[in-house]
């Protein structure tokens, strides 16, 4: 296990984080549930194999190009540019952007064939983020894309066109819903002021308020479990919408505000109901650790050590979850690096990438994902269908095992790096008389061993071959 994960917001132009002091309260077990049910298990094993997977954030908040719901937020970290505008107005010229969410080239097509092409295997789509605006054809709200200037277009139903586009990529499909809805009065109530993220009422004195929440939320995650056709990942996010009695450090590391009350949505009954409807469903209640959080998700980083439990680092591919305007993505050369770590780690990578208020992903946004699957297809037995194992690292060479005990070491490249004629390393070593091949190559290396050291030549032919490599893979049998 890992002691401890970074837990991060995304900020993009007007909203910036600053951090805050850490308290001890209700102190609970970090343990790892491995799922009881077989089914649930069964399809755990299946996306551990998956490796790469695509986060696609996408709602109003595109339509100016903002950090996701958190610039209405009224807590002390959140920054605003315009100083002169009221907190009521700025929530209202925000639940406006509704009126202007009009995606006339909507291509999910696109989003589908970039992730087929950057090798990513599961999908998980925003249905629903923290601001309330729904992206499925939701009955309990008319807060949602189907009841704007966008409803009358042939795929205004978002949710499904983007889950049927990946579906026919053969990909997983995941369902990311946030529990907390600032949109709803049975959340944020306007007869009460919205100081925090939290629900702005007392739920104790306030009972018959909350439990027409719980019962919103129920109906639509049997709304989406029932009506978008096969879905393998329930991912819950909002973690802050949890048993009182599972606040530890890490909830205080945030450094949100704590209510003295439960925000409880009673998860065993959502589980009961969206396994009935979908059976085996992964249930990913983030960072409530416990048995409805499947795997867990460290986001905008990667744990320090490697675990044998399941776990997933969401990253994003430029420095926002959603689109922004002139966005910095990262090289495609840093993405595979970091793949390559997280999966030695034993984890998944999910990556974050926006597309525009218009509907599509960006060219740069494109190539990067191309790039990427072009040294995935010639790579991808070091990554795909792996485990991790306990001698994961060895300088600055990674490794992972197949599941017919091939052994793999992954060495990663910088930009401009030169192959030495001979690349070394000493734990995992190949068995006597074991091949070793490049991954993508033909021909085996020569290799010795000496002191319990492994020694591989690489031919100028192939140095000067993988000159601009991001990485290379050497495959053989272990002992």
């Amino acid at each position: 296990m890992f002691n401890k994960f970074s837990w991060l917001v995304a900020v993009a132009l007007s909203v910036s984080l600053s951090s805050q002091a850490q308290n001890t309260l209700h102190p609970t077990s970090a343990s790892y549930e491995y799922p009881t049910d077989p089914k649930v298990a069964e399809k755990l094993e299946h996306w551990r194999d998956q490796k790469f997977g695509i986060l696609i954030h996408w709602g109003i908040y595109a339509v100016p190009g903002i950090v996701e719901s958190w610039s209405i937020v009224n807590e002390d970290w959140i920054n605003r540019k315009d100083t002169t505008q009221s907190y009521e107005e700025y929530k209202k010229w925000y639940w406006g952007l509704k009126d202007e969410f009009n995606p006339k080239n909507f291509d999910p097509g696109q989003w589908a064939d970039a992730a087929e092409k950057a090798g990513m295997k599961y999908l998980v789509f925003t249905t629903k983020h923290h601001d309330g605006f729904n992206m499925f054809d939701t009955q309990y709200t008319d807060y949602k894309i189907t009841d704007g200037p966008f409803k009358d277009h042939p795929k205004a139903n978002v949710a499904k066109h983007v889950f049927e586009a990946f579906r026919e990529k053969n990909m997983m499909i995941g369902a990311y819903y946030s529990k907390p809805d600032w949109h709803s009065q049975y959340y944020w109530w306007d007869y009460r002021a919205t100081p925090d993220r939290n629900v702005n009422y007392d739920i104790r004195k306030h009972p018959w308020r909350w439990n027409q929440y719980v019962q919103f939320t129920h109906n639509q995650l049997d709304e989406i479990t029932s009506n978008y056709g096969e879905i393998d990942i329930l991912w819950l996010d909002g973690g802050w919408v949890r048993p009182l009695s599972t606040v530890n450090e890490e909830v205080l590391s945030w450094g949100a505000p704590i209510p003295e009350f439960s925000q409880e949505i009673n998860m065993p009954k959502v589980a009961e109901m969206v396994r009935n409807n979908q059976e085996g469903m992964l249930i990913v209640d983030r960072t409530v650790h416990g048995p409805f959080e499947n795997y867990r998700t460290p986001e905008q980083g990667i744990p320090a050590e490697m675990s044998s439990d399941p776990w997933e680092s969401c990253i994003t591919l430029g420095g926002a979850w959603g689109y922004v305007p002139n966005d910095k993505f990262k090289p495609s050369r840093k993405v595979i690096h970091l793949l390559i770590e997280i999966v030695a780690k034993g984890g998944n990578l999910l990556l974050g990438v926006g597309p525009t208020a218009d509907g599509l992903f960006l060219p740069e946004q494109v190539s990067r994902l191309e790039e990427i699957g072009a040294w995935l297809e010639k790579n991808g037995a070091g990554i795909y269908n792996t485990r991790a194992v306990e001698s994961f690292q060895d300088g600055n060479i990674y490794f992972t095992k197949g599941k017919n005990q091939e052994m793999y070491a992954l060495l990663p490249l910088e930009e401009g790096e030169e192959l030495e004629e001979s690349i070394s390393w000493t734990l995992n070593p190949p068995k006597n008389g074991s091949k070793i091949t490049l991954l993508g190559e033909k021909k085996s290396l020569k290799w010795t061993s000496e002191n319990g050291k492994i020694h591989v030549s690489i031919p100028k032919s192939l140095r000067d071959k993988l000159s601009n490599a991001p990485a290379i893979v050497f495959s053989y049998e272990a002992e």
